[in-house]
């Protein structure tokens, strides 16, 4: 699909355009028709004094980790197996929920390139709108669901925790810029999920499609909406809509041309990041799909 890297960016944008049906004209509809069921404005809410304590917590062996759920890091190739779980069985919930969600930040960055998670990385980031995380929060909250995994005994079980503190709208609640995970209780591994939400405060300086996030992420409406679809670990996926724009302005133009990173290379045939060091393997996997399949009911759609 792509040969070369500077045949990357043409080629991912006639993907995009190829799988999700949309082209870049003056017809192309705004922010509100093309999201028109999200009518509720959550604007204001929550106090205006920021908490002080950090609701999510990491474990102490990994930031990565939540240590409710384990006590140490998961062997380095099992660890991409649950990341690939992990962020399928999340997509998985969403879509039957109706939840809006895309992929942002480094698990972007990965689709890029190849549309499968870094073999280096330990992490995932999506984003959700504001309608959706108060959803999440009215039903899910604390919501456990279980997945029949393939080749894995028994299955596992998700955890979907709401930060309460999402209710405060500013970056000045710093230690509370997550506003939610999805754990994987097997393994203690988790994504994070964070809320985007319209910028009052530059709106009120006249940018009316200014959109914020409490890490301190700033966007316009057209840089992410409409989203566009995609796959990533050969799942359905939403991303931004200006993708290439976002991830030039996170990472530098280097991060979409550079082929040797965190000791890897990307190979242009197999199109996968191979280890430049003898003393590691490739831990891309090459097997058939193993997609995961719900066995938890959900009582609550998005409307």
């Amino acid at each position: 699909m792509w040969s070369s890297p500077s045949r990357l960016l043409p080629c991912l944008f006639g993907l995009a355009f190829a799988v999700g049906g949309l082209a870049v004209n003056e017809s192309d509809p705004n922010f509100n028709s093309v999201r028109s069921k999200f009518v509720k404005n959550y604007s204001g809410t929550g106090p205006g004094d920021p908490p002080d304590e950090k609701y999510f917590q990491e474990s102490s062996f990994h930031y990565h980790y939540d240590g409710r759920f384990a006590e140490e890091q998961l062997p380095e190739n099992e660890t991409l197996p649950h990341l690939s779980q992990l962020i399928r069985t999340y997509l998985s919930t969403m879509a039957d929920m109706g939840a809006e969600t895309w992929i942002m930040h480094g698990t972007l960055l990965a689709w890029w390139w190849n549309q499968k998670i870094f073999p280096w990385d330990n992490d995932i980031d999506v984003q959700i709108s504001e309608p959706t995380i108060h959803f999440l929060d009215e039903y899910y909250n604390m919501t456990e669901h279980h997945f029949d995994i393939p080749g894995v005994e028994g299955g596992r079980t998700y955890l979907l925790e709401i930060n309460p503190n999402y209710i405060y709208r500013t970056t000045g609640d710093r230690k509370n810029v997550i506003d939610a995970r999805w754990i994987d209780t097997s393994s203690g591994l988790f994504i994070d999920i964070t809320a985007v939400r319209t910028d009052d405060a530059m709106r009120k300086k006249g940018d009316s499609g200014a959109l914020m996030c409490k890490d301190g992420h700033r966007f316009d409406e057209n840089d992410i909406f409409p989203l566009r679809s995609s796959h990533f670990e050969d799942f359905p996926v939403k991303i931004p809509f200006e993708y290439t724009k976002l991830l030039q302005e996170e990472y530098s133009s280097k991060a979409l041309t550079a082929t040797n990173f965190q000791d890897h290379h990307f190979n242009e045939e197999t199109l996968v990041w191979d280890p430049m060091s003898d003393s590691k393997r490739s831990l891309r996997r090459r097997d058939a799909l193993d997609l995961p399949v719900r066995t938890t009911p959900l009582e609550h759609k998005f409307k």
